[in-house]
């Protein structure tokens, strides 16, 4: 099974966050493509793209926004697949505006969320792997991470 994520971003401006993610989904053997897909100028291809994922072969969708931040919560409105929110900083006290807004999900609707900024998708890229890790019954490399003292 390939470990297959999909990461949205509400605008390439954001793209600077993913950047430090990067070596984690590689340790980790994890394909991750990035979208550029906004809840708010893009809805109907956010509903889209979330509702084929699966199909599509992505196991994990995460979805990075700053302020609203309500992209992680659209992609969850349209998929069964597990969903990570990363805030991003910029709004209100440097993102606490969208960490409350990715976080406060109403019941039925999880969605994962990260801490703000580049920590916020280092932390989901691991979340990732340790998901998929449960999937394959494989846990060496989260294993080797950690007694590495969390760091690649």
């Amino acid at each position: 099974m390939e470990k297959k994520v999909a990461i949205l971003l509400g605008s390439e401006n954001d793209l600077k966050f993913v950047e430090d993610s990067k070596k984690y989904f590689k340790y980790f053997g994890i394909v991750y493509e990035v979208h550029i897909l906004s809840a708010h100028r893009t809805p109907i291809k956010v509903a889209k793209f979330a509702s084929e994922a699966r199909s599509k072969g992505y196991g994990i969708l995460i979805g990075a926004a700053g302020m609203a931040a309500h992209l992680a919560g659209a992609l969850k409105a349209h998929s069964t697949l597990p969903v990570i929110g990363v805030p991003l900083p910029g709004g209100i006290m440097d993102g606490l505006d969208s960490l409350l807004a990715t976080l406060q999900m109403p019941k039925g609707v999880p969605v994962a969320t990260m801490t703000v900024g580049k920590a916020g998708f280092i932390n989901a890229a691991i979340l990732c792997a340790e998901i998929y890790s449960i999937m394959d019954n494989d846990s060496s490399l989260l294993e080797q991470f950690k007694s590495n003292g969390a760091k690649i």
